[in-house]
């Protein structure tokens, strides 16, 4: 037994850190929004409405289905209604005279079930054939929700490894300009140098290690909202296994830009295509309002009548009664009501088929600005890295001079502070060839 627990203690001492560890996930971008699709918030909503929308069809269908209610009623005439009728009937009363009597038992209970069944109703029937329509606008629904969520996670993913990257280049910088600072500050110690240079480098490191603070800041909140476009807790130590450079050349693709656009299956187009089906089916509906409607039921149920309440013993005697009818109702005037009602639905399809139009231009014309950014982003990313190489090699040519006395601290402070602006323009550049693939994958739906 002592073994055991002492066993026990072990497995539950090594699992606390196992557990713990597995709270640091880490993720590649596909395995990110992978995730995301998965637990994000919106997205997961999104599912559900779909599900809701199937329970809403079968919901329309069974209305037309047959239908069984049952009733049970029971009343207790506390103080029972009375009735006049002539002396004249009643044996041995005067003539000419009225007597008081109760008709009935003064407790009544009822029993009852209906069978109700629709034969024709036009609106049902549109009403059945629009469900499709609704099912297909929640599954677009569902479809965009999944795009912005990637898009959303793609930004994301991009702002982390930025903030990632910058905090490295500022470290590195602050470094650079702390050996910088402290050399001068021994040259001008030993009289060789002017405080000027020594003020200049201060004023550098000073921005530099307030950008790196900032940097570190932007870290953990674009962290943060990474998380929170995953479906993770915002604190979790969440882990990225990209780098920002190789995740940007592998996002650089020419082919994408000869990819055809197939219409129908751009998002948006997808989504004005389904509103033309409802408004289409809400016409139909309006033209059957105009059509009969006709319903059959049938019911049977029994009647029990007592002076106490006794209806649930086995000997009280229920009287059986049933009844079919069939009712039928024809519209014949509404004072041209649904003549105006559908006008309008059909001014209001006319619309949507204008609506369609223009949106397979907007999709044409997003498509060209789409290329358009992407390519500009791929330039300005293969431009920025050869400034930057520049940026660097003037940045050390300066830092040579100024420690040979060739160079002034200001013209090493303007060399310094046009690399730091390149490096941020590098940055930039990757992460916008990266978010500007994604936006034109999302027209394309690929």
């Amino acid at each position: 037994m002592r073994t055991i627990i002492k066993l026990s203690i072990v497995l539950l001492f090594w699992s606390v850190p196992l557990s713990a560890q597995e709270t640091k996930t880490s993720f590649s971008l596909d395995e990110a929004i992978a995730y995301a699709l998965e637990h994000n918030y919106q997205s997961i909503n999104a599912s559900r409405d779909l599900v809701d929308a199937q329970k809403q069809k079968w919901e329309t269908i069974a209305s037309g289905l047959p239908q069984i209610d049952g009733s049970v009623s029971y009343q207790n005439q506390i103080k029972q209604q009375l009735a006049q009728i002539p002396g004249d009937l009643v044996p041995g009363a005067e003539p000419g005279t009225f007597i008081e009597v109760a008709f009935g038992q003064p407790q009544t209970a009822i029993a009852s079930a209906t069978l109700t069944q629709q034969i024709f109703d036009g609106s049902y029937i549109v009403g059945v054939q629009a469900t499709k329509a609704f099912i297909q606008f929640s599954k677009n629904n569902k479809e965009k929700t999944d795009l912005d969520v990637t898009q959303s996670v793609v930004e994301a993913y991009g702002n982390v490894l930025l903030a990632q990257e910058s905090v490295a280049i500022f470290e590195k910088n602050t470094a650079t300009l702390e050996k910088n600072l402290y050399e001068t500050k021994k040259i001008f110690e030993n009289g060789l140098g002017d405080e000027e240079s020594v003020d200049q480098l201060q004023i550098t490191l000073s921005s530099v290690d307030n950008q790196l603070k900032n940097a570190r800041r932007l870290e953990k909140i674009t962290l943060q909202m990474l998380n929170l476009m995953m479906g993770i807790p915002l604190d979790n130590p969440t882990q990225l296994t990209e780098n920002l450079d190789a995740l940007t050349q592998r996002k650089i693709d020419y082919g994408l830009l000869d990819t055809q656009l197939v219409m129908e299956e751009n998002i948006d187009y997808k989504t004005v295509f389904n509103l033309n089906e409802q408004r289409f089916f809400e016409l139909k509906l309006a033209k059957s309002r105009a059509l009969p409607t006709l319903n059959a039921f049938i019911n049977y149920g029994g009647n029990s009548f007592s002076d106490q309440f006794n209806f649930l013993s086995q000997g009280q005697q229920w009287f059986g009664f049933s009844t079919f009818g069939v009712d039928l109702n024809i519209p014949i005037f509404s004072s041209l009501g649904r003549s105006a009602s559908t006008q309008r639905a059909k001014i209001a399809y006319e619309k949507a088929k204008t609506q369609l139009t223009e949106t397979q231009e907007q999709v044409r014309l997003q498509l060209e600005n789409a290329k358009s950014d992407y390519i500009l982003a791929i330039e300005e990313y293969q431009t920025s890295k050869d400034n930057l190489e520049l940026a660097e090699r003037i940045e050390n040519k300066n830092q040579i001079k100024y420690s040979e006395g060739l160079a002034t601290s200001f013209e090493l402070r303007q060399a310094q502070t046009q690399l730091y602006d390149t490096q941020q323009e590098y940055l930039q550049s990757m992460v916008d060839v990266i978010n500007r693939k994604t936006d034109l994958e999302i027209i394309l739906n690929k």
